[in-house]
């Protein structure tokens, strides 16, 4: 089936971008040499929610790159049109098959080598089932103690498992940032 007259009048005029300093911008962006359009690329917002049933955390074994097999909290990039605390339910929903009830926002961390902005949740389990979604190998409960410490997929798992525990039963908090020394900066372990 033959394409529709509109799409061969876009294809047909497709910007030609270059590299260039727009005025007033200190930056180089892409920038559009027929119409001036500047192409900003801005960071990602992660959503996710560091979730408990009772004493227990629920953690997501990654199916996917990057950190496949490794453990991680409910998180993904949020969608266009939903607020981050329907972004961080859905993620739940996605790789925990979780329905989860959000208490407040525990952390924004700034991971500005992945360009990022991760925005974290507290949350609980409003349900009992769960199961692994077709981003996670398996879901399981895990008290503190059984936490898989150094099979955690990201720093910033860490950080929300930490800062969830600090503030443990309180909801007279700030939200957290990265830790002292924490930059965002450092690559991730290779293995």
């Amino acid at each position: 089936m033959p394409a529709a007259p509109a799409d061969n009048r876009a294809m047909s005029q497709a910007p030609d971008f270059h590299i260039a300093i727009p005025e007033g911008d200190e930056r180089q962006r892409d920038v559009c040499r027929t119409c001036g359009f500047v192409n900003y690329v801005n960071p990602k917002i992660v959503v996710g929610a560091v979730v408990t049933v009772g004493d227990r955390f629920l953690l997501a074994r990654r199916a996917i790159e990057p950190r496949r097999g490794f453990w991680t909290i409910p998180t993904g990039f949020m969608e266009e049109g939903e607020s981050v605390a329907e972004g961080a339910a859905r993620e739940a929903r996605e790789e925990a098959c979780a329905e989860i009830a959000i208490d407040a926002l525990l952390a924004v961390y700034s991971i500005p080598r992945l360009s990022q902005v991760q925005m974290i949740h507290r949350a609980t389990l409003a349900r009992p089932d769960f199961a692994a979604g077709p981003e996670s190998l398996e879901v399981r409960l895990f008290s503190w103690d059984e936490i898989p410490w150094d099979e955690l997929a990201f720093p910033s798992v860490h950080w929300a498992l930490h800062h969830w525990r600090a503030v443990e039963g309180r909801h007279d908090f700030a939200p957290f940032g990265n830790p002292p020394g924490e930059d965002g900066r450092k690559p991730l372990p290779t293995s």
